[in-house]
């Protein structure tokens, strides 16, 4: 029997949190909202297993649901993580003896390792919309995908390829669908149900904080609709990309990462393999899709602090510090070494959606820092 996260809010220093630090965190991302650059914020720290700040500031409130974007890889590796301490996987496994439709156009040698790593060589292999509600076309795309270059000789953050691939292991191994398996099998016996993967698009206005133009002059601007801003539209949030349409609360975040360091669910040496940086490189790509000039170090299907502290993970914290950052101005990582969980989701997006400006860049830096540095 799994017992559920504890959702109370302790004092700081119950969880050897420094109140002043602390103020200074929350302090900083309240600006963001109380000066109008974002339409609303939800923050949430713990440690020790407990919720040490769950803050919310806005058009919103403690039980409004945040689209994670890639923050929700973390959810989606801990999953490939559970079945791999339950010996339901193997990383060397070929992909294409898991699922065999994928085999065609040269990819029978791509191993699941890979494809966390985002090393398996087809980083944009299209999957959308409504092609990605039906199993059967699914499937069928995977078998049309190509390489782009040899597996395992590039490291290409896989936007969605990846993620998809992952649910239907997930899916052949435990004979359950990916959200399904993620619903009754974790966030269900931890407690956190705010975790969700394929909202339906009755449910979504009363829960889900919509996505809003920080930067919009005029009504007559589109946003790009490429990145962030397809999830905007309800029947494809509620289709279920696993690795960018999860929703939740960002205590639920936070408390996602203090049950994959403390709870029985998953075993502890799967918990460190999955943690355990493979190589730090700077990942290929324009800037908009992953790419970068700073090294990234890759965990399986997280990013990891290392020497770098690449992929906007905080330079505050350990080596060992793990997570993901999400579109434009959502940060979660789980430092082990200090026993400190932190996730930030915001609804604002740029029409780009991405922030790459040096104060979009300093503001995810700032409060990155800020959080790591709270003992």
């Amino acid at each position: 029997m799994i017992d559920p996260m504890d959702r109370s809010v302790v004092g700081p220093l119950a969880a050897g949190i420094d109140p002043g630090r602390l103020e200074v965190l929350l302090h900083r991302v309240r600006l963001e909202v109380e000066d109008g650059s974002l339409p609303s914020v939800q923050l949430a720290v713990a440690r020790e297993g407990r919720l040490v700040a769950f803050e919310t500031w806005g058009d919103a409130d403690p039980g409004t649901r945040y689209i994670l974007q890639s923050v929700g890889r973390s959810v989606v590796a801990g999953v490939v993580w559970k079945l791999l301490g339950e010996g339901l996987l193997r990383l060397d496994e070929r992909i294409a003896e898991i699922i065999p439709e994928f085999a065609p156009n040269g990819k029978e040698a791509v191993t699941v390792e890979q494809v966390l790593t985002h090393t398996a060589g087809f980083p944009f292999a299209p999957l959308g919309y409504p092609k990605m509600c039906d199993r059967e076309r699914r499937l069928a795309a995977f078998g049309r995908w190509r390489l782009d270059h040899p597996p395992g000789t590039r490291f290409q953050f896989h936007l969605t390829s990846a993620a998809w691939l992952i649910a239907e292991i997930v899916e052949r191994r435990t004979g359950r669908p990916f959200a399904d398996y993620l619903r009754e099998q974790v966030t269900g016996p931890l407690g956190l149900r705010s975790l969700e993967l394929g909202v339906p698009v009755e449910r979504q206005k009363e829960t889900v904080a919509p996505m809003i133009a920080t930067d919009r002059t005029s009504e007559d601007q589109e946003p790009d609709p490429w990145g962030a801003w397809y999830l905007s539209a309800p029947e494809v949030l509620a289709a279920g990309e696993p690795g960018h349409s999860l929703v939740g609360t960002a205590a639920d975040v936070a408390l996602f990462y203090q049950a994959l360091e403390h709870s029985e669910l998953w075993r502890r040496e799967a918990v460190e393999e999955g943690r355990r940086m493979r190589f730090a490189e700077r990942p290929a790509g324009d800037e908009l899709y992953g790419g970068g000039s700073k090294r990234v170090g890759m965990g399986l299907f997280v990013t990891v602090a290392g020497p770098d502290a690449g992929g906007n993970l905080p330079s505050t914290g350990s080596p060992a510090l793990y997570g993901n950052s999400g579109a434009a101005y959502q940060l979660a990582f789980m430092d082990p070494e200090t026993g400190l969980s932190f996730a930030w989701l915001c609804n604002g997006y740029p029409l780009a959606g991405y922030d790459l400006s040096r104060r979009g860049s300093a503001l995810l830096t700032n409060v990155a820092n800020l959080a790591a540095d709270l003992l």
